[in-house]
């Protein structure tokens, strides 16, 4: 038995999975796959079992379906949902069904978190090096990846800027992220969604981090600036004033490595990760070295209005205007 078209398709299909994470998507794309495999034999309905242990389950009735034989398939399909929510009787159940596995059933548990030291997670993982299918949510810059690769499964391309503002926007949950691209594609009639696409469309329901404040001014977008500065937490000048310093410290540093051909040496040379400045470079060049050094030389007055002006936040706003407005 192979599943074609996923890592489940490398080898013979084991007795039993564990999709395991908070990532919804991901757990609902193993149970899709699997799905799909047992629906090329047209008889899905008499060979799917699909439950949430969550629920009151009679422990006969469950073990009986696990070792039924399938009719007219392959396989006979068992899924089991909210493995980590199921009682002790159920979980005791499945560990000793999990020590002599119907050669003739697919057992796919799923669950948003279940330890590893649990003796459920170590039956399953007994079945096999692929039987942990890995459902952890991926955060900061690898989740636009992921949602340009969700795009993809609604017929759409995303570009990286795109995906960056829907996840600005909707917030780091796969599900949410998944239900504003069905949406999208619905929506726009061309091949491609863009960033305006998102704008648009996407009302903003997550918090605006200061990251994308700082990239906005960075970036020479002070339509962009202002308008994610007007979605700070009230009295965040101070924090934002700080942020930026250190940035335009950073960029002058990516000039002086630039200049040198040495661009390739920043992370190392700020201590920080690659792809915490992977647009270091290409910013630092939309300003000249005159530019930056006078933005902190500007910067003495912007704090002493912050620390004790009633127009502090004035201040900062003029600031931020001088820095990121394009120069003729």
């Amino acid at each position: 038995m192979r599943l074609k078209g996923d890592h489940m398709a490398e080898s013979e299909l084991l007795r039993a999975y564990l999709a395991v994470g908070p990532d919804e998507v991901k757990r609902d794309t193993s149970v899709s796959r699997l799905k799909r495999r047992l629906e090329d034999s047209g008889m899905a309905d008499f060979n799917l079992d699909e439950r949430d242990l969550g629920e009151d389950q009679d422990v006969e009735g469950l073990v009986s379906s696990l070792n039924m034989y399938p009719m007219g398939a392959e396989f006979r399909l068992v899924i089991l949902h909210a493995a980590d929510k199921a009682p002790e009787p159920v979980r005791s159940a499945l560990i000793d069904y999990l020590g002599n596995p119907s050669p003739t059933t697919v057992l796919l548990l799923t669950a948003k978190s279940l330890a590893r030291n649990t003796k459920l997670y170590k039956a399953v993982d007994g079945q096999g090096a692929r039987a942990i299918i890995d459902c952890g949510a991926k955060k900061g810059r690898d989740l636009p990846l992921l949602v340009q690769g969700m795009a993809r499964r609604h017929g759409k391309e995303l570009s990286l800027s795109a995906a960056e503002e829907l996840v600005s926007r909707a917030g780091e949950q796969t599900r949410m992220l998944d239900n504003e691209l069905k949406k999208l594609a619905s929506m726009v009639e061309g091949p491609a969604i863009a960033r305006e696409d998102v704008e648009a469309h996407v009302a903003r329901t997550a918090e605006v981090k200061p990251w994308d404040f700082l990239n906005a001014v960075s970036a020479r977008d002070l339509p962009r600036a202002l308008e994610l500065y007007r979605l700070q937490p009230p009295r965040s000048e101070m924090r934002l004033f700080s942020l930026l310093l250190s940035r335009i410290r950073e960029l002058i540093c990516a000039k002086a490595l630039d200049a040198r051909g040495r661009g390739r040496d920043l992370a190392e040379v700020l201590g920080m990760q690659g792809w915490q400045v992977r647009n270091h470079m290409r910013w630092s060049r939309a300003f000249t070295g005159d530019e930056l050094v006078s933005f902190l030389s500007e910067a003495v007055e912007v704090e002493q209005a912050l620390k004790g002006s009633r127009d502090g936040a004035g201040a900062f706003v003029m600031w931020v205007s001088h820095i990121a407005g394009k120069r003729p």
